[in-house]
């Protein structure tokens, strides 16, 4: 049972997860690469420190009690259940990047794309591919050779189709099923990815439309041919399709990412793509891609519920209450806290790792749907990943196009009108029926 005294709040139960930010923060910004101070190094002492300390507005337990409860915080079935959906998704991602699904989804989008319509139809291609894939780095990595070739023969510049690019990735890294920012982001608020994704949707759809209307008005008397072959199969965007439709319809997400995997393996060993006797190897690669945030995601599940005991949670809450009223209040909270810890991380996954169980505890106290808090984290993480210079996309795209990323910075049209529309959703749209 919760201590009572916790009500009172404590900054100092905040100190494992500020020192972090800080220290993480500054070795980037100094080192001029977030690479050069790995997070698991960052997360390893944040969890000493925690296990260390004691907070005034707490029990006082000793170091074995506080080894027990730091373990029973990485062993919530939620946590578990996010992990493994993290595996799958990373097994899919694994199979459908080895059948080359992600040729087949960027060739389809340029050969019917018409003349006056290559940029906007390069952010629907982002965005498809992204949302299918559900990684921006891998969208950014897929479609910027093809960008820099379009503007090469258009005369526009490197810098607006690599802020088209960006734009597109980060749409779906936001949206998609099997986004690790998606199952974070669920999980962690406890709700469900069709539920998060109809809620999140309908705010970032009018700044979707009107970065195409942006783009089409640039290119609108555009001429422009691609020579270069673009073969595809259809054959090879049925997983997508089975994972999409699947996951809409509201099929249990273990049965969708299953699903695809094992459509993936079929199509992509019948075609050709993967050898029969790699496809086991394939999946492995795939699910060893997401090591990294799954071992994160427990130390900081453990991290954070020491975080709690000391009182660092209710410390956030009672300074909400005090600046703050109402759901409105709580949901802009929700949102600067997710923007502010991906500024510091440059990592939108780890971020919502991190601010998730204080945004779950701000929406139970201030009766914010759990839908809403979920698309909140997931925009706002996405919204300042998409515009920091130092973050891991903008990075990216500048190393493949010789670019600095304040190059890039001004033609990110959409993760700024995804900030926008997220603001106004807060402020002017009715509150949706809170589930039960």
């Amino acid at each position: 049972m919760e201590n009572a005294n916790n009500k009172k709040g404590s900054f100092k139960g905040l100190l494992p997860l500020v020192i972090f930010l800080v220290v993480y923060f500054a070795m980037g910004i100094g080192t001029g690469d977030f690479g050069n101070f790995p997070l698991m190094i960052g997360i390893f002492l944040a969890s000493a420190i925690s296990l260390f300390m004691n907070s005034p507005v707490a029990e006082k337990k000793t170091f074995t009690e506080k080894v027990v409860m730091f373990c029973k915080g990485g062993g919530d079935d939620t946590l578990i259940l996010m992990v493994i959906i993290y595996m799958l998704a990373g097994a899919f991602y694994g199979v459908a990047s080895g059948m080359h699904a992600t040729d087949t989804v960027t060739n389809i989008g340029i050969s019917i794309l018409p003349a006056n319509m290559i940029l906007p139809g390069l952010f629907l291609i982002g965005c498809v591919l992204s949302f299918s894939m559900g990684t921006s780095m891998g969208t950014v990595a897929a479609l910027m050779p093809i960008a820099i070739n379009i503007a090469d023969k258009t005369g526009v510049g490197v810098a607006l189709v690599s802020g088209i690019v960006v734009g597109g990735a980060m749409f779906g890294d936001n949206l998609s099923f099997i986004s690790d920012t998606t199952i974070a982001a669920v999980k962690t608020q406890g709700c469900e990815m069709k539920d998060k994704f109809k809620a999140n949707f309908f705010i970032v759809l009018p700044a979707a439309i009107i970065t195409v209307l942006i783009f089409w008005f640039v290119t609108r008397n555009m001429n422009f041919h691609l020579e270069e072959n673009l073969s595809y199969s259809l054959w090879e965007v049925l997983p997508y399709m089975v994972v999409l439709l699947g996951a809409l319809i509201g099929i249990n997400v273990f049965v969708v990412l299953i699903s695809g995997i094992v459509i993936s393996l079929i199509v992509g060993v019948s075609m050709g793509h993967i050898a029969l006797s790699e496809m086991f190897q394939v999946v492995g690669n795939g699910v060893t891609s997401m090591y990294d945030i799954t071992v994160i995601s427990i130390i900081v599940a453990c991290i954070v519920s020491l975080v709690k005991e000391h009182g660092g949670i209710q410390f956030i809450l009672n300074l909400i209450k005090s600046k703050i009223n109402g759901r409105r209040g709580a949901e802009f909270g929700i949102a600067l806290l997710a923007l502010f810890v991906d500024a510091c991380t440059a990592n939108n996954t780890v971020a919502i790792v991190m601010t998730g169980p204080i945004a779950k505890e701000i929406s139970e106290e201030f009766d914010v749907d759990p839908r809403r808090s979920a698309s909140l984290l997931d925009m706002f993480t996405s919204v300042g990943q998409g515009i920091i210079p130092y973050g891991a996309q903008l990075l990216s795209a500048a190393t493949l196009t010789g670019l600095t990323p304040l190059q890039i910075i001004p033609n990110l049209y959409y993760p700024l009108l995804m900030g926008v529309c997220g603001v106004l959703a807060i402020i002017f749209r009715p509150q949706s029926k809170k589930l039960q």
